[in-house]
């Protein structure tokens, strides 16, 4: 039976987020960002000091990597923006879907080379209408058409293999990758099927043995599996709608959640709902890599 172990970790922000997404842990810095998507804001966490900032943003976004020690990439609605560090100013870097206005971003991570894999959705996720994206400096190549809520894009240490799940299908695939550029190089098959069992594969991080750890949607759980696929662990948490995990050093991960579409009765029930969580796990996570313009 796959242990599964109840929460014994802690509230590491308890300031609830509508729908809390999007966690990036930026190393050199020691600093937590994620994002309300639905409450357009960019959240700031220096784990050191507690020092927590919540940003205004004029856009739904999902997705914020670093680009240097001055700027990073963040990935919205409107497309991709280069925000500046200090200012908080954005620039368009480039466009995902100008001709998509009912479509927002959603999940996505840089690959080790310095591409970005980021997944669209419909904004009342009408199914079939995202993708998921290439994005290698300002060229934006479609990889995979037709998803309804893509999630858990993330890479092996290697850059060799990718991983993304369209939630409302509730299977995880893997393809091999050229990992000089992050594109797929052969066949997309399985690697977790969930088809039909309780709650929905949302995001995930691979680790630095290749291991994967996936936020369970509806569950209030991280689930961990193998590089075969095989589930090793469960760790529950106090919020049914985990959204995604994020490696922040010393076998620590911070997992967003949300509280999207609970009445007073549910939010009653489940104060935490939206609160970002720590969980002390048996992980060697990567350093998230830089997305190279």
């Amino acid at each position: 039976m796959t242990p599964n172990h109840e929460f014994t970790g802690a509230v590491l922000s308890s300031s609830l987020c509508e729908l809390g997404e999007g966690p990036s842990f930026d190393a050199p810095t020691g600093t937590l960002w994620w994002f309300d998507i639905l409450g357009k804001a960019l959240h700031e966490l220096h784990l050191a000091t507690d020092r927590h900032a919540v940003h205004a943003l004029p856009f739904m976004a999902s997705v914020i990597a670093p680009i240097d020690a001055e700027r990073q990439i963040i990935g919205s609605e409107n497309g991709l923006f280069i925000r500046d560090r200090k200012t908080g100013a954005l620039s368009l870097h480039c466009e995902l879907e100008p001709d998509m206005p009912g479509n927002r971003s959603n999940d996505g991570r840089v690959h080790p080379s310095g591409s970005l894999w980021i997944g669209t959705m419909g904004k009342t996720a009408a199914t079939g209408a995202g993708a998921i994206y290439h994005v290698a400096g300002a060229t934006v190549t479609r990889i995979v058409p037709e998803v309804s809520i893509p999630n858990s894009i993330c890479f092996s240490p290697d850059g060799g293999t990718g991983y993304y799940v369209d939630t409302r299908v509730n299977r995880m695939m893997r393809v091999p990758l050229d990992p000089a550029t992050g594109l797929p190089r052969g066949a997309t098959e399985v690697f977790v099927d969930q088809a039909g069992q309780p709650g929905g594969m949302d995001g995930s991080i691979c680790d630095s043995k290749g291991e994967i750890w996936n936020a369970r949607w509806g569950q209030g759980a991280v689930d961990h599996y193998s590089v075969e696929g095989d589930h090793l662990a469960r760790y529950r948490l106090p919020a049914q709608k985990t959204t995604c995990p994020a490696f922040i050093g010393d076998g620590r991960i911070a997992v967003t959640s949300a509280r999207e579409d609970m009445d007073e009765a549910a939010l009653a029930a489940e104060p935490l709902a939206g609160a970002l969580f720590v969980l002390s796990v048996p992980i060697v996570g990567q350093i998230e890599p830089a997305f190279k313009l």
